[in-house]
């Protein structure tokens, strides 16, 4: 057996964390330290970009201002991650030739997963790798993985989520939720799981530095022996601490801020309704993270986060997607009732058309809101439509004219803004009354032979009434 270092550096800033990430990777590089697993921690909490992110794109840096949330920049790739005190993170740096396997290979970080996994067996907790680098609880991510290289000698690390904090990660970083509706919440709690929660308590976290110890020892054949920085640790890590510290590198990597940007679609299946939210890179036309929800059932439960990791960072191209999709489904059989591989093809399509939308020149953020319906925006836009419909509710609520038809355009609300446009391209403006008033408006426009028209609601609205907008 091999004798390697543990280094434990308990509670460190994000910069001295990771500082000493790059200390301990050039001084391994340079021969002079043992193979070590590292243990730390983080406070104040921190959030941490993957070293190719942009840090407009991937956090919400006022929120995290205000929070007294750190930020910085991990020496890893990947994505952002959200990191509090509650939380462990390991660390494995050692040279190439121990494993003897390829580095940026799936089968490398599943073989360096396994003793977290063991770990978490012996807590009782049945976990597994998920491609391409995640360990996860019945398909709930509770330890994220990455790594880098230097030379000969290379580091790995994961974060163990012992408790988590969920409502400021979703805060603090900009995933694919629109807001933080409960439903959004908890559909954010399906992907992920913590030690608390499938323990039903906190583990003392030096308990489970012992465990995490002897199943590093047991799967890489190993003795780990308590030790300390050495002296060219020190020296280095004082140098590095520094760079760490400054704005530098933290704004390091800066892209358009519009050119990654969260599009979403609803789509209504026979079995039922597909919701699609989805963040994508428009520099390099790639969706860099997907969500998919919605009120359908699924068999196996976990086959939708599945679904949404073969999804993830591969070019925004339909051909592709649906080649992914349907080679997911082949591989996998998952039993979904009433939705097929192609309805989830259309459900991301769908999204993907809101840039075709952008191409008339209407920022992404706003054609984000646009849902079309029997039809894509050109293709409606192309019929010239001659209606508007604006939505009683729009107005104000103390407005003389909420509850009839017409506007005095007194400008206290947006829908004079709505009468002043669509006079401008002389539409015919109605204010719908009710949800009946609103059927009886497109059975007239039916019978009329009306092709096309444009209207406003809101999302609630247009979701529970699609199939009726589509019959019409």
């Amino acid at each position: 057996m091999s004798k390697w270092r543990l280094l434990d550096t308990g509670i460190l800033t994000a910069a001295e964390n990771i500082a000493l990430d790059e200390a301990l990777l050039e001084a391994k590089n340079n021969g002079n330290i043992p193979n070590t697993v590292r243990f730390l921690q983080f406070y104040p909490p921190a959030v941490l970009l993957g070293y190719h992110q942009s840090l407009e794109q991937e956090i919400r840096v006022d929120f995290c201002k205000r929070a007294g949330i750190d930020i910085n920049r991990r020496i890893t790739g990947g994505g952002a991650i959200y990191f509090d005190e509650t939380q462990l993170g390991w660390e494995i740096i050692c040279e190439k030739q121990f494993f003897n396997m390829r580095i940026a290979d799936t089968d490398f970080f599943k073989r360096l997963s396994q003793p977290v996994i063991y770990a978490l067996r012996k807590l009782g907790i049945v976990a597994s790798f998920r491609p391409r680098n995640d360990i996860e609880v019945s398909g709930r991510k509770i330890s994220g993985t990455g790594g880098t290289e230097d030379g000969d000698v290379f580091l790995f690390q994961g974060t163990l989520l012992v408790d988590f904090d969920i409502e400021t990660m979703l805060k603090a970083l900009r995933i694919p939720i629109e807001k933080l509706k409960d439903k959004e919440v908890d559909s954010a709690k399906e992907r992920v799981t913590c030690l608390k929660w499938e323990l039903g308590y906190v583990p003392d976290i030096d308990e489970l530095k012992i465990i995490l110890k002897e199943s590093f020892e047991k799967k890489f054949d190993i003795i780990l022996e308590p030790g300390k920085l050495t002296e060219e640790e020190e020296l280095l890590f004082k140098e590095k601490k520094n760079k760490f510290e400054s704005p530098e590198i933290i704004n390091k990597i800066k892209l358009p801020k519009d050119a990654q940007q969260m599009i979403c679609s609803i789509y209504k299946a026979d079995g039922g309704l597909i919701r699609i939210s989805l963040v994508i890179n428009l520099s390099y036309n790639r969706i860099q993270s997907i969500v998919i929800t919605g009120d359908f059932f699924t068999y196996p439960q976990r086959a939708i986060f599945d679904l949404e990791a073969e999804l993830k960072d591969i070019p925004a191209d339909k051909k592709v997607i649906e080649k992914k999709i349907k080679d997911f489904f082949e591989r996998n059989h998952p039993q979904i009732p009433g939705i097929s591989s192609s309805d989830f093809v259309n459900a991301v399509n769908k999204a993907l058309e809101k840039i075709d939308t952008a191409r008339f020149r209407i920022p992404l953020g706003l054609a984000d809101r646009i849902f079309t319906v029997n039809g894509s925006f050109a293709e409606t836009i192309a019929k010239s439509p001659r209606h508007l419909l604006i939505p009683y509710c729009a107005k104000s609520l103390d407005c003389g004219w909420r509850y009839k038809r017409g506007c005095i355009k007194c400008g206290e609300c947006s829908i004079s803004e709505a009468y002043r446009l669509g006079r401008n391209q002389k539409m015919q403006i109605t204010t719908i009354l009710s949800f009946e008033d609103l059927m009886e408006t497109l059975e007239k426009f039916r019978l009329k032979g009306v092709s096309s028209y444009i209207g406003c609601c809101c999302e609630a609205f247009y979701t529970k009434h699609l199939e009726d907008f589509e019959r019409s």
